[in-house]
């Protein structure tokens, strides 16, 4: 197994196991779930990306009036830092500021799942 390649342009080809797509979208449902934001899946892999975006984009719309503070918190929790999302913003200029933070939060979990499992895979050496 090879160290992932994640891009803003190939996550797609990252999201089509079921077994990665269903770890992404519980490690999306434990990062939010520590500050107390719900968000769930319905298992729907073939509609995953599109499921969790949508709910992302509503929650951080939410917080992002309601309680920034626990909004910050949890892009912390996630690791999303600012020159992560100034490139996404270049690499999808179709998306708006909340479509891009929400993607990111979906890329950044994506990539956890994946080096977790590259490393997982690596044989431990004495």
């Amino acid at each position: 197994m090879h160290l992932p390649n994640l891009q803003n342009s190939n996550i797609g080809n990252f999201l089509n196991k079921e077994d990665i797509i269903l770890e992404t979208a519980q490690q999306i449902m434990k990062d939010f779930g520590m500050f107390g934001i719900e968000i769930s899946f319905s298992g729907n892999v073939e509609n995953a990306y599109h499921e969790l975006h949508e709910q992302l984009i509503n929650q951080i719309s939410v917080y992002l009036e309601k309680d920034y503070s626990r909004l910050m918190a949890v892009l912390y929790q996630v690791d999303i830092t600012e020159h992560e999302i100034a490139k996404a913003h270049r690499e999808l200029p179709h998306y708006n500021d909340l479509e891009v933070l929400a993607h990111q939060v979906i890329f950044r979990d994506l990539k956890k799942v994946l080096f977790r499992r590259y490393y997982k895979s690596k044989p431990e050496y004495d």
